[in-house]
């Protein structure tokens, strides 16, 4: 009868912790979500300031690329010298 009785209180805690956690898990990870988006704002908030130091208006659209041009000076370091293996 002990056995019996312990599987019973055994599955009985197993399921009020399924449902516990079906209320509350979705609280808790809007919680953490809230936290999280909190403490990345105070830690990153102040660069937005540096991208709208230079106010444009709205719906204007400005492409920036890098310079797709070669550049000679860094290809040429140095003469090249060809070695020969001795015996």
């Amino acid at each position: 009868m002990g056995i019996l009785k312990t599987i019973l209180v055994i599955l009985l805690v197993y399921y009020l912790i399924r449902l516990l956690a079906r209320w509350f898990a979705p609280k808790l990870f809007v919680y953490a979500a809230r936290k999280t988006e909190e403490r990345f704002r105070e830690q990153f908030g102040d660069f937005q300031s540096f991208g709208n130091a230079q106010e444009r208006p709205e719906g204007d659209i400005t492409i920036e690329k890098k310079s797709t041009k070669n550049n000679r000076r860094s290809l040429e370091v140095g003469e090249y010298i060809d070695f020969e293996e001795l015996e």
